[in-house]
């Protein structure tokens, strides 16, 4: 089948204004492996919008050598309410502003709505299992009525990802090295993607305790596992948060790189035929995401970075400064320290802070204690 481009109507937010959501597909419909890929759900996160764009180029390709074996989805845009969200000339496109919150937390649970109904639906044939959870997942979204602009939005995304083999939500930090989000169950399984992509850093947590789009699509089946160890349940739906970089990481030779990284991988997992060259050597291991410190400006004042991106530090030492300009000279410096020993993996783009402010994280392989408190996302 040629690849098609649909329009999705959002629910109309206010008269004479109406969004759409544009998808492109590959392959078969139904089709296996299948994949799903989203941009800028975060809409001021950009790099992923030209990886799209390049990606969209290599699978319209693809496809006219009959290489699509499975099903691809490519939204190029997840989020075109955000993407319209400009006051001053400045984009905000992290948190709708009309009160909705961060478009990349608090996603439905869709364990709690389908766990009961499968009791009498599972058995002893894992293959059948996963049929019989992603008809549910698919029958409860279906049965979802959208009371807002952004309900139906994220209705529209939940409903093309909820029955897919692949699940790569594309996102990017302030100022990053290229890293993941997984869940562990799917570590080492994700380690030649992570090659593929030259990660930095994978960050592992069973629940990062935001309900952020890609553990959404991943926990309901570690936890259905949990529910019925007597049946076998796969984790069947490999779901990550992509970080490419940072925010102002965007020229067509990295994304161009970027694209070419996820088609190999896509032809690994065998959604796409053809031969693929061997991974590139592992930059990193995985790591829980609790060992990694989200470090945050004990003060107001302007940030002075004492420290590059991979640099490698240690507990106590200082990453930055926190200058007050109208002090006096020597009490105007705040040191703000590392409490974990591993690497820079990001800082924060704004050299202006407040207090409580995330203006780094350093990944260390040692549990923190002040990051047991069941959340561990930055915001």
């Amino acid at each position: 089948m040629p690849r098609r481009t649909e329009t999705l109507p959002l629910l109309t937010a206010t008269p004479g204004t109406s969004r759409t959501l544009t998808v492109h597909r590959f392959g078969e419909a139904g089709a296996r492996p299948k994949a799903y890929l989203q941009a800028s759900l975060h809409a001021d996160e950009t790099p992923g919008l030209l990886v799209q764009h390049h990606l969209h180029r290599l699978l319209a390709a693809a496809e006219e050598r009959g290489e699509i074996q499975g099903e691809v989805i490519l939204v190029p845009y997840a989020n075109p309410i955000g993407l319209a969200q400009f006051n001053n000339s400045v984009h905000l496109g992290r948190c709708e502003v009309g009160g909705g919150g961060n478009f990349n937390r608090n996603w439905p649970d869709l364990f709690t709505p389908i766990a009961d109904g499968l009791a009498d639906k599972l058995g002893g044939d894992a293959a059948a299992n996963v049929t019989a959870i992603r008809k549910a997942l698919s029958d409860h979204l279906a049965g979802q009525e959208a009371g807002s602009e952004m309900h139906s939005l994220r209705l529209a995304l939940a409903s093309l990802a909820a029955d897919a083999d692949l699940v790569w939500d594309l996102h990017c930090d302030d100022e990053s090295l290229m890293h993941l989000f997984l869940i562990p169950a799917h570590w080492p399984q994700a380690a030649d993607f992570a090659a593929d992509l030259g990660c930095h850093a994978v960050l592992l947590a069973d629940d990062s305790g935001g309900n952020s789009f890609d553990e959404t699509f991943s926990t309901p089946w570690t936890r259905l596992a949990a529910r019925y160890p007597q049946h076998p349940i796969p984790a069947a739906c490999l779901s990550a948060t992509v970080e490419l970089r940072g925010t102002s990481d965007v020229n067509d030779e990295l994304a161009a790189g970027d694209a070419q990284a996820l088609f190999h991988s896509l032809q690994r997992f065998g959604v796409i035929a053809g031969e693929t060259p061997p991974p590139p050597a592992p930059l990193c291991d995985a790591t829980n995401l609790d060992a990694t410190d989200s470090v945050r400006a004990p003060c107001g004042g302007v940030l002075a970075y004492a420290v590059q991106l991979g640099d490698r530090v240690e507990a106590g030492d200082t990453l930055a400064w926190i200058v007050d300009p109208a002090a006096e000279p020597d009490k105007a410096r705040h040191p703000v320290v590392s409490q974990a020993s591993g690497i820079v993996l990001s800082r924060r783009l704004h050299r202006y802070v407040r207090p409580g402010m995330a203006i780094a994280k350093v990944v260390g392989n040692t549990a923190l204690p002040h990051r047991q408190d069941g959340y561990l996302l930055e915001d």
